[in-house]
């Protein structure tokens, strides 16, 4: 019996150990990720969560020219908002922005990356030539697209005089304008959206594809009823990230139109800037910020909930 309670002690004490040297290593692990992870708190909280904040409060009171909080208003900044024409429009002009630039993007990539996802002499190239957007800086873009609009030497101009049709200037019609803002951006987009959704497509396994074959299934079945579903995940990334970007478009609107013609592409984020430093008014910019926010956090929580349920992990 004394043998046994001799053998039962030395596992308790090893165990007790073993607690001890486990609770000193939870508590290394603590003191290193709080290294790791400082700087990138520190650099989160200077230039995301402060701003935030501060934006908040400024929305909160008028200001003045120097942006200096002066008078306490509340919501009044947020009221005088919505009961705004203007803002409105705005509003309204920025969702279809959104909503044609995801559309447009998502499903020419997917059509470019289906396309190039075939064994076909020469694919290489085609890929290489559709992801050369990524390349491409925000004011080179604007410069080569305002050649294209340019309505005497420029690309559509050219067509229209070789076929004998009116020549249109598509940055001082709004309905134009906003169609060239659009093929912009969505040029701009597709490069990054085409390589995801390759990759996507690259990785479904390709006896799927066989056992369609076997079955006699045409490629447009194939497409609709075994890539996409597959893809299904890469599909709700690439919308998910590129309705938020559109959001926030900002430098081919400042380069390319300016918000105009009257105020056809003033959409929200250029509405925020020229408020702050063309008009001085901080305070009703800094309300534009938070409802642009409340917006884009709306519209993502709606994908989550609805279309999240589609994708097939």
């Amino acid at each position: 019996m004394l043998k046994t309670s001799t053998t039962d002690a030395v596992p308790e004490k090893k165990v007790k150990a073993t607690q001890r040297h486990s609770f000193r290593l939870n508590a290394n692990d603590k003191y290193y990720a709080s290294i790791f992870l400082g700087p990138s708190l520190l650099v989160l909280g200077l230039f995301v969560f402060y701003p935030m904040l501060k934006t908040l409060y400024i929305s909160l009171f008028l200001t003045n020219t120097l942006g200096k909080t002066t008078v306490y208003v509340g919501l009044g900044n947020y009221v005088n908002l919505i009961s705004s024409p203007d803002f409105i429009s705005s509003m309204f002009v920025t969702l279809f922005y959104v909503f044609a630039v995801t559309f447009f993007t998502v499903a020419l990539g997917l059509l470019l990356a289906n396309l190039a996802s075939q064994k076909l002499p020469g694919i290489a190239i085609f890929r290489t030539l559709y992801s050369v957007t990524m390349g491409v800086s925000v004011a080179v873009a604007a410069i080569f697209w305002l050649f294209i609009f340019n309505p005497s030497t420029g690309f559509f101009a050219l067509m229209s005089s070789m076929f004998n049709l009116p020549v249109m200037n598509w940055l001082t019609n709004p309905t134009s304008a906003m169609w060239a803002v659009i093929i912009t951006t969505v040029w701009m987009n597709l490069g990054f959206t085409f390589l995801i959704l390759l990759g996507a497509i690259q990785s479904v396994p390709n006896t799927l594809y066989e056992a369609a074959d076997v079955e006699g299934a045409s490629s447009n079945f194939q497409f609709f009823h075994i890539t996409v579903p597959m893809i299904s995940p890469t599909l709700f990334f690439v919308s998910t990230i590129t309705i938020i970007g559109s959001f926030k478009s900002f430098g081919l609107i400042d380069m390319i139109t300016k918000g105009g013609p009257t105020n056809a592409t003033n959409m929200l984020v250029y509405r925020i800037y020229k408020d702050a430093f063309y008009s001085g008014n901080y305070s009703k910019s800094s309300a534009e910020a938070i409802i642009l926010t409340v917006i884009i956090a709306f519209f993502t929580l709606l994908q989550f909930k609805f279309l999240e349920k589609k994708v097939n992990y």
